[in-house]
């Protein structure tokens, strides 16, 4: 509240001025709450925290949200996980529109379309994965077997099979069509942080806190290859990526350094070491033989894969814990621990735009179907949604 003071003329030229009990015309009780704060200390930070960039704001959760997921069909569907043991299915633009993804135990870790978006998969602490009718929120089946929480799912690119990688050290692969149990991976000798289908749905490649990678026959169960010791990794591995002719897995661990791995032959082909602290994410170029990764050395290092170097290093102001390519473009976005979304140009380097709105950590972010939109997830319990039509 502003409370503008009258300074009369004559009294400023005569100096101090002194008023006593007869002056006092009224008295009126004034609550603290009332009162200006402080040099204005408390004002400055609120008119910070009110820069939003956001055009929707979903509140539905209780708690820290931890995972995003955009629909591969469906340009305004997004579900989101977190803290409170919930899932949630929610549309762009319809603030009354979502579906309560309940009945885990546990946080919703991590969150996963099918790849004709007609399926959901929730994989949660409680060690649980859920299957929901992605248009209508209903249950379909409730998947079993690992003994301890989920870390990730992943659909099969061509069909209803659905992977996770859990705390026990183990991988499991099941049927959602048929609800069924088909396979079982074991070898792993800590928990399994990261892992897929090669997009030709022929392989599967895992990664874990024991510092391998493991390549699997998804038939059969059979551990092709294990990558391990000099000079692969000698720290947990924290993410993964696979080119999209199925021969390169990208692996980045706690100990800063990301390797190429030959999934056919298990050969570690190329290091990359530019980062100085933990490997956070790994994302591929779709229009080039590009990669960016993202660490909590507050860098974000796009590379040239054909010539296993650095094109350029992006400095963020704090550690990068997610990022995506947006689309076909040259745009990468990277969420930061300081809240924000920055959208940097992998040809020049420069960041092109910074998101505000979070006020905690960015856990995930995602990009819709049409590439219009991408939706950040953040520890401050909120998901958010940014315009990017311009970058594409």
């Amino acid at each position: 509240m502003n409370n503008p003071s009258h300074h009369d003329e004559d009294e400023e030229e005569q100096g101090d001025v002194f008023l006593d009990e007869s002056d006092i015309v009224q008295e009126i009780t004034v609550d603290d709450e009332d009162l200006p704060d402080v040099e204005g200390e408390d004002n400055d930070a609120e008119s910070v925290e009110e820069a939003d960039d956001s055009m929707h704001i979903f509140t539905g959760h209780t708690g820290e949200l931890y995972t995003v997921a955009c629909s591969p069909m469906d340009a305004r569907l997004v579900a989101t996980g977190g803290g409170d043991d919930k899932g949630f299915i929610w549309k762009i633009f319809d603030g009354d529109w979502a579906f309560e993804l309940g009945g885990h135990k546990d946080s919703v870790t991590s969150l996963d379309f099918s790849t004709d978006g007609q399926l959901l998969a929730s994989g949660s602490f409680d060690g649980l994965v859920k299957i929901w009718d992605a248009s209508s929120g209903d249950l379909k089946c409730t998947l079993e077997g690992p003994g301890g929480g989920i870390e990730w799912v992943r659909w099969h690119p061509r069909g209803h099979l659905v992977l996770a990688g859990s705390e026990d050290c183990t991988v499991w692969m099941w049927n959602a069509d048929r609800s069924t149990y088909l396979n079982m991976f074991s070898g792993h000798a800590n928990k399994v942080t990261c892992g897929n289908f090669t997009p030709d749905g022929k392989t599967i490649c895992t990664g874990s806190d024991d510092a391998t990678l493991r390549i699997w026959n998804p038939r059969s169960g059979e551990n092709i290859h294990v990558v391990r010791g000099h000079p692969y990794h000698n720290d947990g591995l924290t993410c993964l990526a696979i080119t999209s002719d199925s021969t390169l897995a990208l692996t980045g661990s706690k100990d800063s350094s990301v390797h190429i791995v030959n999934i056919t032959t298990g050969k570690v082909v190329s290091s990359l070491t530019s980062h100085t602290d933990s490997i956070e994410c790994i994302g591929l170029s779709l229009s080039s033989p590009w990669a960016a990764t993202g660490g909590m050395d507050n860098k974000l290092i796009v590379w040239d894969l054909q010539h296993s170097s650095p094109r350029c290093t992006c400095d963020n102001e704090d550690g990068v814990t997610c990022l995506s390519w947006l689309g076909n473009s040259k745009y990468i976005a990277a969420g930061c621990v300081d809240g924000k979304v920055r959208i940097w140009d992998s040809l020049s380097g420069d960041c092109v735009r910074t998101f505000s709105g979070h006020s905690d950590v960015i856990q995930s972010i995602g990009v819709s179907a049409d590439k219009n939109f991408l939706v950040s997830c953040s520890l401050d319990g909120t998901a958010r949604v940014f315009e990017i039509p311009e970058f594409q």
